[in-house]
């Protein structure tokens, strides 16, 4: 063992007090800082996760991006005269030729498609009228995409395959009309469709709007209640690595020329605010183990002042200012090593019983833990700004030290 490694460690434990003070101060800001942070990030996964999972990572809308240039503009671009306000003629909406613009994005690794026609329709059943969505699926294809299938309470999507005029509804939708499995609604569309449906299905999301508006019937009879044959006015997309969207959705829109939209560009707002939010926690948390790194530099320092005559003893007998300084310093990284070790521990004590803490959030009738995120990356982070900061706060009292003049010490002056 190195001479000054034994000298920092026979000051530390000459003085059991202001070293236990120092060293459970690291500890405690250790096990806070890992405490809130995974609290924190926890909140963010969960909350990013059912964002994730609850929508389409990319939704190809029958829309541009940009208007379209007319064809008078493309015949002549530098015409003297420009023809404004035109009424661009009526025509059937939807994404044209879906197919073929399916069987291109299905060539794409790493992804999942499915088209829907979206429509407003007005539901109603024995007196009672409810104005929501019906959404004419492929069930196969939207079991690849969406989470529907696992909020079904009774019944399932592929139900809508053996029955062509089949409809699935939310719970919140079935209490209204007070409906069941195998009874039957009326639905009448903008478009002047009209059809008796039979509920064969029943799903709960939870969101209450969601459930009581939102509804699914196979494709094909909503192409034809929308009287939009042939055409789907949603491709949506579900991708292995989710944060990839961006990219692919720009890749799609460049081929195909729909609007393609990704959760991220969706959720920037949201997005946006996450990260604010992160950037507060962080410096909440870090002010935790500043202050504690206070504590060593006091220790460090009335050593320092108590030492002052051992120093220049040192000094006298051989040791450099660089010697004494490590001295110091070996101090400070004893009490961030072993205080980041116990803070881990003890943090992840606390991560252990937060996780298995269940709130019950307003509007939501299951209780849930407290999501907590138990990632490499805050462990590592949490040890090495303690690390440091213990560091930085015993460099001061280590340069003070090596500063020191043997001759005036031992002479008797100040």
């Amino acid at each position: 063992m190195p001479i000054q490694l034994q000298i920092a460690l026979t000051h530390l434990t000459s003085r059991k007090r202001q070293t236990l003070v120092s060293l459970g101060g690291v500890i405690l800001g250790v096990a806070f800082f890992l405490a809130v942070s995974s609290l924190m990030r926890g909140s963010e996964q969960d909350f990013i996760k059912r964002l994730i999972d609850n929508s389409p990572h990319i939704t190809i809308y029958d829309e541009y991006r940009r208007p379209q240039t007319q064809p008078a503009q493309m015949q002549w671009p530098d015409a003297a005269i420009s023809i404004s306000h035109l009424t661009p003629k009526t025509e059937n909406r939807g994404i044209r030729s879906y197919r073929e613009k399916l069987a291109f994005i299905e060539l794409i690794p790493g992804l999942q498609v499915a088209p829907v026609l979206i429509g407003p329709a007005v539901l109603s059943f024995a007196g009672r009228e409810q104005s929501g969505s019906l959404s004419g699926i492929i069930p196969a294809k939207m079991k690849t995409v969406s989470t529907i299938q696992e909020k079904m309470l009774q019944g399932s999507l592929d139900a809508l395959t053996a029955n062509p005029n089949g409809i699935i509804i939310g719970k919140a939708l079935a209490d209204k009309f007070q409906l069941g499995l195998g009874r039957n609604l009326n639905l009448v569309t903008q478009d002047g469709g009209n059809r008796v449906m039979k509920v064969v299905g029943i799903y709960r999301t939870g969101n209450a709007n969601y459930d009581e508006t939102q509804t699914f019937s196979n494709l094909k009879p909503a192409q034809v209640m929308f009287n939009r044959p042939n055409r789907v006015n949603r491709l949506l997309i579900k991708l292995q690595d989710a944060y990839q969207a961006n990219l692919i959705a720009k890749r799609i829109e460049a081929n195909i020329g729909y609007k393609a939209t990704s959760w991220i560009e969706a959720s920037e707002d949201i997005l946006s605010l996450l990260t604010v939010r992160n950037i507060i926690m962080f410096s909440v948390v870090s002010a935790i183990l500043i202050v504690a790194s206070f504590g060593i530099y006091n220790t460090l320092s009335t050593i320092v002042m108590e030492k002052t005559r051992d120093i220049a003893i040192l000094k006298s007998m051989g040791f450099h200012a660089t010697d004494i300084r490590l001295i110091f310093l070996f101090e400070g990284s004893i009490i961030g090593a072993l205080g980041s070790v116990l803070g881990l521990l003890l943090g992840a004590g606390l991560m252990l019983i937060l996780g298995q803490i269940q709130v019950k959030p307003p509007g939501v009738l299951e209780m849930t833990n407290l999501p907590v995120w138990w990632g490499v990356e805050q462990f590592e982070l949490a040890a090495a700004f303690a690390l440091t900061s213990c560091i930085l706060a015993a460099y001061l009292p280590a340069r003070r030290a090596g500063d020191v003049h043997p001759v005036d010490i031992l002479r008797g002056q100040s």
